[in-house]
């Protein structure tokens, strides 16, 4: 019985360091988005002087950092360019990266095995290793910069080797073959057995990829700054930069801007982390 007491002991002492660890971690983790909600409702000269100071040791707390950075970035048109890019490029890259996956894992040939083995090596290779002949190709070759759909074309390409990845480990861990034997069986060709059977079971993984891709595009700032330089083309990203100018900054507002960035994504986040959590867990046991 002592021997039982000591072991208990030992496990809730490491269960209550293992809660002050992850504690800690969390607040060093959220802190700078704290600080930035925090700062979004500070003026300008309360964020110059004290940062890092609490909402209730200033005076002058307002709302004003977010309508002024409504109007100036022109927020409804740079959140229609953002969604409009999101939305395309997440939908092509999900429903092609499925296909090409259900392909690679159903048909064992030398084809299939080279393009897997190539898009698995493409993941090592920087996106800053060829943003410059990138531009100079599209750029000055082809005369295609500056467009939506060159933006979606890029960002569906780029996220396509992750995306089969992905999807290659799920069909191959948790499709059961018998269920499209079955569906052959009945009559229904391959392109009925895969959207009909294969791709409603992938759930998981889509909402997964949904949210990772659509993040990733959201809030991406390098390839659309490459990509459009209309000022009505810009994305939400690019649209806060206007708050930059050549010898100071708005600080309050650039941080009202950046959380009005933030939302549309977090909600997205909320809504899909059920499926998101599966996802990832799916290939874990079999």
């Amino acid at each position: 019985m002592k021997q039982t007491s000591v072991g208990g002991n030992k496990k809730k002492l490491a269960n209550i360091l293992s809660m002050v660890v992850l504690i800690i971690i969390f607040i060093a983790y959220m802190f700078p988005f704290l600080m930035v909600v925090i700062n979004s409702l500070k003026q300008k000269r309360d964020i110059i002087k004290s940062p890092f100071s609490w909402l209730f040791t200033i005076k002058g707390l307002s709302f004003d950092n977010f309508v002024k950075a409504f109007t100036q970035m022109d927020f409804l048109n740079a959140f229609k360019n953002s969604l409009i890019v999101t939305v395309s490029a997440t939908v092509l890259v999900t429903l092609f990266a499925a296909m090409l996956a259900y392909y690679v894992v159903r048909h064992k040939n030398w084809v299939s095995k080279i393009v897997f083995a190539l898009m698995v090596a493409s993941m090592i290779i920087p996106f800053q290793a060829i943003m410059i002949p990138l531009v100079n190709i599209y750029g000055g070759m082809l005369n295609i910069l500056n467009h939506r759909l060159t933006l979606i074309f890029m960002h569906t390409g780029f996220s396509m080797a992750m995306s089969v990845f992905m999807f290659h480990g799920f069909i191959n861990g948790n499709i059961p073959i018998a269920l499209e034997e079955a569906a052959y069986i009945d009559g229904c060709t391959h392109f009925q057995t895969f959207f009909k059977i294969v791709f409603p079971l992938l759930k998981p993984i889509i909402s997964t990829m949904v949210i990772l891709n659509a993040m990733a595009f959201w809030n991406d700032f390098l390839l659309p700054s490459l990509v459009l330089t209309d000022k009505e083309l810009l994305t939400l990203p690019l649209s806060t930069y206007s708050f930059y100018g050549t010898y100071s900054a708005d600080y309050g507002t650039i941080m009202a801007g950046l959380l009005l960035c933030v939302v549309p994504i977090l909600i997205l986040y909320v809504v899909l982390q059920k499926q998101i959590i599966n996802g990832v867990v799916a290939g874990a046991v079999k």
